[in-house]
């Protein structure tokens, strides 16, 4: 640990992911709180936007499919649909401009746009994160489905 440097709770998993990843630590999960699933993906909020809206439906169904989308997390998903039209819009302003704007007497400094691309990425793959939808979240799901509940005495006693 660096001086100085604060440590951070890790997040609560939430139990569907505990459970598709297979409970790795083992921990005792109690009752769990569901909130209400829905019978279908649920739809989009209206004031998303045109990009948002286009990510919802894409995502949405699959989220669904493995229970990671309940009424509680309308909202937070919401939350990454907007990150990712941030981020896809400031995409597409860059690539029509430059990376770098002439300021006075000849120097350059970074177009903002590239700040904004970095932090709508950055809140996306945060987001992203929570809900299973990287590669590094998607590994540790993986991780637990199908691994059998074996220990080192397994087998050494015949039934």
């Amino acid at each position: 640990m660096i001086l100085g440097e604060v440590l951070m709770p890790q997040p609560r998993i939430p139990i569907p992911l505990k459970l598709l990843r297979g409970n790795p630590g083992k921990q005792r999960l109690g009752p769990p709180f569901e909130p209400e699933r829905l019978p279908v993906a649920p739809d989009p909020p209206p004031f998303l936007g045109t990009y948002a809206m286009e990510e919802w439906r894409r995502v949405a169904p699959g989220l669904h499919q493995l229970c990671l989308l309940s009424t509680f997390d309308i909202m937070p998903f919401a939350a990454y649909c907007l990150a990712y039209a941030r981020w896809r819009e400031a995409q597409e302003e860059l690539a029509q401009e430059s990376l770098l704007m002439p300021v006075k007497e000849g120097h350059v400094r970074r177009n903002p746009l590239t700040v904004i691309a970095h932090e709508a990425a950055a809140d996306k793959l945060k987001f992203a994160s929570e809900f299973g939808m990287t590669p590094a979240a998607r590994a540790r799901i993986s991780a637990g489905i199908g691994r059998a509940q074996a220990n080192k005495f397994d087998g050494l006693i015949e039934s």
